[in-house]
């Protein structure tokens, strides 16, 4: 993959770069916020690992600019350890993972690693359908009554998840494990962020939802009927 590192401490920058190298990828550093942004949409890399604290423009304001412009970059943020609220605010802003510092390089790799595979399965049809709902998994492209709809690489993977079997009410652990593979222990808490975040995108709008919960057991994509 093609991986942006937006770190200010150029000496990280350079661990997290030459364990990227070595693992296989291309990897590119920049230090402050309004460089790393520009990189990021003149040059779209596979990949931001995003530092939140940065000069010049803060990795929230980074993060939300490349989500207006519809980045299909996934992106990695970077948090203080502790700091619940900002990884939460992260993730609700578009970010597909975080990272608290400190961090060992082997976690970064596997979790960006992680984020990099597809969420599709072998066998899966390229286009999947529930009710007005279309999604073309080959090109990555989600739409609702003809409307385009932009989602983040890790809202996408969720959403196709639920799609791939219409009706079926998917657990919060379910979920987990089927996006992030078991490759770490996630706090389930995060799908309901991504969930929240589908809500608005694909029933905001319209007069049936397709985005259901039933209390204490999960969730589910089903057509109206």
């Amino acid at each position: 993959m093609r991986i942006l590192v937006i770190e200010d401490e150029p000496q990280l920058a350079r661990h997290i770069n030459r364990a990227l190298v070595r693992s296989g990828h291309v990897a590119t550093a920049k230090h402050d916020g309004l460089d790393g942004l520009e990189a990021a949409l003149n040059d779209p890399p596979d990949l931001v690992v995003l530092d939140l604290n940065l000069p010049r423009l803060d990795g929230f304001s980074v993060l939300a600019r490349l989500r207006q412009a519809n980045s299909p970059a996934r992106i990695l943020i970077l948090t203080a350890r502790g700091e619940v609220e900002h990884r939460v605010k992260g993730l609700k802003a578009g970010a597909d993972d975080y990272l608290a510092k400190p961090f060992s390089l082997e976690e970064l790799i596997a979790r960006i690693e992680a984020l990099g595979r597809r969420g599709t399965t072998p066998n899966a049809a390229d286009l999947l359908k529930v009710g007005e709902l279309h999604m073309d998994i080959q090109h990555r492209r989600v739409t609702r009554a003809d409307r385009t709809i932009a989602l983040s690489p890790r809202e996408f993977d969720v959403l196709q998840v639920l799609m791939q079997e219409p009706g079926r009410i998917f657990s919060r652990t379910e979920l987990c494990e089927r996006i992030w593979q078991r490759d770490h222990e996630y706090d389930t808490r995060t799908v309901e962020i991504f969930i929240t975040r589908l809500r608005k995108k694909i029933d905001a709008g319209f007069p049936t939802p397709l985005i259901h919960t039933q209390r204490l057991v999960g969730y589910c994509v089903r057509a109206p009927g």
